[in-house]
């Protein structure tokens, strides 16, 4: 049961939730996260720690970007909260659907500048 509390209490967190949602659709890099979610690198990578921790995504690096993604269900409960996440949350809520537009806006632009469009906007 320690592994199911652990994923709850990750998922119980909107911004979580809402990193879920976009990862349930594709593999994407902290910077389109950040784009798409409107928040700093800082918060993107906290929720992203602890989301890895709970088991629920993984990482992989690829030159300078880290690339995250759902992890495979290891049991029947992740694979119903996966596919949960992925029809309900996206399509009941207004702000998960302006989280998915946000990120297919910002799949038209290359990483590298999207990520110098996110590091100059942000304050110092």
């Amino acid at each position: 049961m320690k592994n199911e509390l652990k994923m709850f209490k990750a998922l119980s967190n909107q911004t979580r939730l809402r990193i879920m949602v976009l990862l349930a659709e594709k593999e994407l890099c902290v910077c389109q996260m950040e784009w798409a979610l409107g928040l700093t690198q800082v918060k993107v990578s906290r929720h992203l720690t602890v989301l890895k921790n709970a088991g629920l995504v993984q990482d992989r690096r690829e030159g300078l970007w880290i690339f995250y993604s759902l992890t495979k269900p290891r049991n029947e409960l992740e694979g119903m909260i996966h596919q949960q996440i992925k029809d309900y949350f996206s399509q009941k809520y207004d702000s998960f659907k302006k989280d998915m537009a946000k990120m297919r806006e910002c799949e038209t632009k290359p990483l590298e500048e999207l990520c110098t469009i996110r590091k100059t906007t942000q304050p110092h």
